[in-house]
């Protein structure tokens, strides 16, 4: 007889918490499970803590191996977020908030219809339902709780110019380039011949280059593969950072005008020439005052919410259970 498996998450702070699963035909299991922890005497299984410790390495490293100084650091993360889940939920009920019911029947609306079809649903909804509303109820008062917790007074005028001042970087234009470039395609997946071979012709290409710099735009034209070819090579101005660290650590010992040797880049083997560069600039306050005061209201936000979680923490009684057994693995896709 097939098993339906029904497992119904909680959302804080964008973390997915798996918090009830189903047995056999839909009936949830009744046995007691292995403690991880305790906070404030409600328990957290080690169910619940590996369900959510494998779901985050599987999202943060999903493409494969997890590397091992980042274990300690993600468990401890998946282990303070489900403390912190069950001390705001204690804090909405001390608080006296309500879930906010319409949503919560809304939500459960949907997923009525998007199951309508379904046999296992059909069968295991009465058993299903009271628990899927408590998790709503739940998500709806975690949401509730961070509005409450990130809640702030809007800054004044002088707070947000001081901002702007300690945090120029914020608000200063990175250094430009203006680029031509010749780029010869080379597949990534092609043998060393290919790309061999690609690096002899760039050589002659720069030779020629170099003891005729009037011939750029026309070799592009000629041989370049890359987009700004019918522009003569002509890329614009990119910013330090759009550009790829070789190819920028080449650039930067360059003059202005000069023809560089080929480099390989990802595409294949490239040519570049640095027609100018813009300094970065510092952007005036009068222009960028509303977007100065957005990250500062985001910083004192995320501050405000800190500042709540650890409140929370130091009257909580947070016991964590000694023997635990090793994570199972789960970080490939």
């Amino acid at each position: 007889m097939n098993k339906t498996i029904v497992v119904l998450v909680s959302a804080i702070s964008g973390f997915l918490v798996p918090t009830l699963a189903a047995g056999a035909e839909g009936t949830p299991t009744s046995a007691p499970e292995p403690l991880y922890a305790t906070v404030n005497g409600k328990p957290i299984t080690q169910k619940e803590f590996y369900g959510a410790y494998n779901g985050y390495l599987r999202q943060k490293f999903y493409h494969g191996q997890i590397p091992d100084d980042q274990l300690a650091p993600a468990k401890k993360e998946v282990s303070d977020r489900l403390v912190d889940r069950v001390l705001l939920l204690d804090e909405a009920k001390r608080r006296g908030l309500a879930a906010d019911e319409p949503r919560i029947a809304q939500t459960i609306a949907e997923y009525e219809a998007r199951y309508a079809t379904s046999a296992a649903w059909q069968k295991s909804r009465e058993a299903m339902l009271p628990g899927l509303k408590q998790q709503l109820t739940e998500q709806d008062l975690l949401r509730q709780m961070e509005a409450i917790g990130h809640t702030i007074a809007e800054p004044g005028d002088e707070a947000v110019r001081e901002f702007y001042k300690t945090r120029i970087e914020l608000f200063t234009q990175p250094e430009k380039l203006r680029l031509h470039t010749i780029l010869l395609k080379v597949d990534p997946s092609a043998p060393k011949t290919v790309r061999d071979a690609a690096r002899a012709e760039a050589a002659r290409i720069v030779t020629n280059l170099r003891a005729d710099g009037g011939k750029f735009e026309e070799l592009a034209r000629l041989h370049s593969h890359d987009r700004s070819a019918e522009q003569g090579g002509d890329m614009g101005y990119l910013h330090r950072g759009m550009i790829p660290e070789p190819v920028q650590a080449q650039l930067d010992q360059r003059p202005l005008g000069a023809v560089g040797d080929a480099i390989d880049v990802l595409e294949g083997v490239a040519i570049f020439r640095l027609d100018e560069r813009v300094p970065p600039q510092v952007m005036a306050y009068q222009d960028v005052a509303t977007r100065a005061r957005e990250l500062l209201k985001r910083d004192l936000s995320n501050q405000a919410w800190q500042s709540f979680l650890s409140g929370l923490r130091k009257t909580a009684v947070i016991k964590l259970v000694e023997q635990v057994p090793p994570a199972p693995a789960a970080a490939t896709k």
